[in-house]
Parts: C-alpha cells; sequence; structure tokens
C-alpha cells in the first residue's frame, strides 16, 4: 500500500483511469462486433453504419490514448477491407 499522500493520490487516479479505460475497451470491443456481425448479414445499410460507428468508436479510443493510434488505424482498415470485400 503507498506509504506518502502523493503515492495515494497516484493509486486513486490510477483506479479510476483503469475503470475508465476498460469501459472504453468494452464499448470498442462491442462496436467492431457489431460490424463484424454487420458484415457477415451482407445487409448494406446496416453494415455502413456499423462501420462508421466502429470506426468513430476507435478513433475516439485512440485520441483518449486508451488504443495506440495505429492499432486503431490497423483495426479501422481490417473492418473496411473485409466490408468492401464483401460488397463486391
Amino acid at each position: 500500500m503507498a506509504n506518502t499522500k502523493s503515492a495515494e493520490k497516484r493509486y486513486r487516479q490510477s483506479l479510476k483511469r483503469r475503470a475508465r479505460n476498460v469501459n472504453v475497451r468494452t464499448t470498442v470491443k462491442d462496436a467492431v462486433k457489431s460490424a463484424r456481425e454487420a458484415i457477415a448479414s451482407k445487409d448494406g445499410s446496416k453494415l455502413t453504419d456499423a462501420l462508421k460507428a466502429a470506426s468513430k468508436t476507435l478513433n475516439k479510443a485512440a485520441s483518449k490514448g486508451v488504443l495506440h493510434k495505429r492499432t486503431a488505424a490497423r483495426r479501422i482498415s481490417r473492418l473496411a477491407k473485409a466490408a468492401a470485400k464483401k460488397k463486391a
């Protein structure tokens, strides 16, 4: 356990940040999962909406520092590539 006031504060901050990051990661996973389901269903309008939502969620997570920006870009790229393959 922390011995100094500053260490106690850092511990409290880390708990808050961890809770926030877990929530964001869960949201990202849900968005990507729904996009993959939309790709599998081949429903055009549902596909574009889900892809847009997943892209927005990934970009937001990257801007907040939860995901690395290249990780988010790679995931968006792979989703878009899979969507394009299903459309064609």
